[in-house]
């Protein structure tokens, strides 16, 4: 299912339930009760304080899981590049290494895309495969016995571009074991939702359509920012999802 059908979904059906609950509030209690305005103020005054930490603590939330997103969306493509440059560099290199090199790293790109994409996305364990294959291609540049200075200049490239894989690549997999939302932080999160949508049902003196109103349209807006905060969690699935298109690309280039 889209996520956007279940994201529309979330915030319709939160904003319908504190609907029904706002109506059958406001129906059961007395005129004078309704009509009554003397809470408003200081309601109004608590309102204020609960609403504007909780949007604060929103805002950081997803401020924080957006750059690491876009982080992780420009690691991958450090890691791809840098592979693609490992195995341009190995051009210049005899034929044995050369030929070794350009299995390795076709190898490795393969691996990333189709082995730990998938595991990323679900958040599982990623398989030492892919670090194996860095430390023979580390293995392989450094052992290249080369006598020209443009020959030492390739192979001394390759191996700076191959650190700069092993660092994206640690990125990465920081990015999935780092990744997601403490339970402390979505317990707050419910919490601070409760209170802040709880607060208007106090208010009094308003119509009762406009109260509905009010009410619905802060649970929908909540609603959808606490699920853009869980389709947010992992960079890897989601509605935001960093795919592995950098290392598809590669693999076309590697050919």
């Amino acid at each position: 299912m889209s996520v956007f059908i279940v994201g529309l979904s979330c915030v319709a059906g939160a904003a319908a339930i504190m609907a029904a609950i706002t109506y059958f509030l406001r129906k059961s209690k007395s005129p004078d009760e309704v009509a009554g305005s003397e809470n408003n103020t200081l309601s109004g005054q608590v309102f204020g304080i609960v609403g504007g930490l909780h949007a604060v603590l929103i805002a950081f939330i997803l401020i924080g899981l957006l750059d690491n997103a876009n982080s992780t969306r420009d690691e991958s493509y450090r890691e791809a590049d840098g592979l693609i440059a490992v195995d341009w560099a190995a051009k210049s290199l005899p034929a044995d290494a050369r030929v070794k090199i350009q299995e390795l790293t076709y190898g490795y790109a393969t691996t990333v895309s189709q082995k730990e994409w998938p595991r990323m996305a679900d958040g599982g364990n990623v398989e030492n495969l892919g670090w194996t294959q860095l430390e023979q291609l580390s293995t392989v540049v450094s052992g290249v016995e080369v006598s020209e200075d443009w020959q030492k200049s390739r192979q001394q490239e390759a191996t700076e571009k191959l650190w700069e894989v092993y660092e994206a690549r640690q990125e990465r997999l920081n990015a999935v074991s780092n990744g997601g939302v403490s339970p402390v932080i979505w317990f707050a999160l419910a919490l601070g939702t409760l209170l802040t949508v709880g607060l208007p049902l106090l208010f009094g003196g308003t119509k009762l359509r406009t109260h509905i109103i009010v009410v619905s349209t802060l649970t929908a807006t909540l609603t959808l920012l606490l699920f853009a905060i869980y389709q947010l969690q992992n960079p890897f699935t989601g509605g935001a999802a960093v795919g592995p298109g950098a290392f598809q690309s590669a693999l076309e280039r590697l050919k």
